[in-house]
């Protein structure tokens, strides 16, 4: 299965130009904690880690101060806005040259695992995950490496790897912790992200607010932008690690367009409203009322996500690729 504009958007992260892998890249590993708040990022370090020439990796830290990810130095370099101020970021090296395997596999797959598991727990065969897609095991590994990294698989008692039933009880589960931790996250996020970043943030809400139709691509950043880049400067790691557990909510977000995953657009509208609201608290200085504007969020977003479950109600499952199998209750 799959969407054109669904696919069209994941081209454009994973397999656009040099710049953009090596932007895209950078912002995931800012998000996810790899390089650090207070920490500087250099364009020579970007050059070395990343094996690239200085054009795309000036260009990719650029539009990365534009988005206000980073701040620029007066000296040179970048800053990863919050914490305190700490040595240049050391990067692992990696491979931005073309788009890895697993990286064109991984969202036919996500949506494939999103929609069968609305219906049931799915079990995924590895052999036939490579056959399927004609690729090594090794890539299979990675991807599905990936993929339990951020919830979406686990491996069951004979050592299979099995996608869970997403019931209704589960995602109310999943909010309510979500419900407890964020806005503790953004009391402590707000006195550290910078304006900037804040100002930065409320003008893409508006410009993905704008758009007709309102992309995957485009809402997935917004998601990313409030519940991970913003929280990310909550000084309380614990707290970011307990909510990457909740992660793997935001996928059907990738997937606006998805008979079974998409929701009203209506709904995606309200949504981007509450974010604004919140980013404008915040900008005014008041995070206390921004915290209890993030919680009543949440709970409206756990309605917006139950929405899917009326809409598979009324449908019936549909064929598994073969590297899928349904697991009986």
């Amino acid at each position: 299965m799959g969407d054109a504009k669904t696919s069209k958007d994941a081209d454009a992260a994973a397999g656009g130009s040099l710049q953009d892998r090596t932007y895209h890249q950078l912002r995931e590993m800012i998000a996810a904690g790899q390089i650090r708040p207070g920490e500087r990022l250099l364009e020579a370090e970007v050059v070395r880690a990343f094996g690239i020439s200085r054009s795309p990796a000036r260009q990719a830290l650029e539009r990365l101060r534009e988005d206000g990810v980073v701040e620029p130095l007066e000296g040179r370099g970048y800053r990863v806005p919050g914490g305190e101020a700490s040595d240049t970021a050391v990067l692992d090296p990696v491979d931005v040259s073309a788009p890895r395997q697993w990286e064109r596999m991984y969202q036919e797959v996500e949506q494939e695992l999103f929609v069968r598991t609305l219906f049931g727990s799915v079990r995924l065969n590895e052999l036939r995950l490579a056959e399927h897609f004609g690729v090594s095991r090794t890539v299979t590994r990675d991807l599905l490496a990936r993929m339990h990294g951020v919830g979406l698989i686990a491996k069951d008692h004979a050592g299979h790897w099995i996608a869970e039933q997403m019931t209704p009880d589960r995602i109310r589960h999943l909010y309510e912790l979500r419900c407890l931790l964020e806005p503790a996250a953004l009391r402590q996020a707000a006195p550290r992200v910078p304006a900037a970043v804040l100002a930065d943030m409320r003008a893409r809400i508006l410009a993905t607010r704008a758009q007709t139709p309102i992309s995957s691509t485009r809402f997935d950043e917004a998601e990313t932008d409030l519940h991970i880049t913003l929280l990310g400067y909550c000084a309380n790691p614990e707290i970011m690690r307990a909510l990457k557990r909740t992660h793997l909510l935001f996928g059907p977000t990738r997937h606006l367009f998805d008979p079974f995953l998409g929701i009203p657009i209506r709904l995606i509208v309200a949504a981007l409203d509450e974010h604004i609201e919140i980013i404008d608290l915040l900008l005014d200085a008041q995070p206390e009322r921004a915290a209890k504007a993030l919680e009543a969020h949440l709970r409206d977003a756990v309605e917006r996500w139950l929405r899917r479950f009326e809409i598979t109600a009324k449908g019936k499952p549909i064929p598994v690729p073969s590297y899928l199998q349904a697991v009986a209750d």
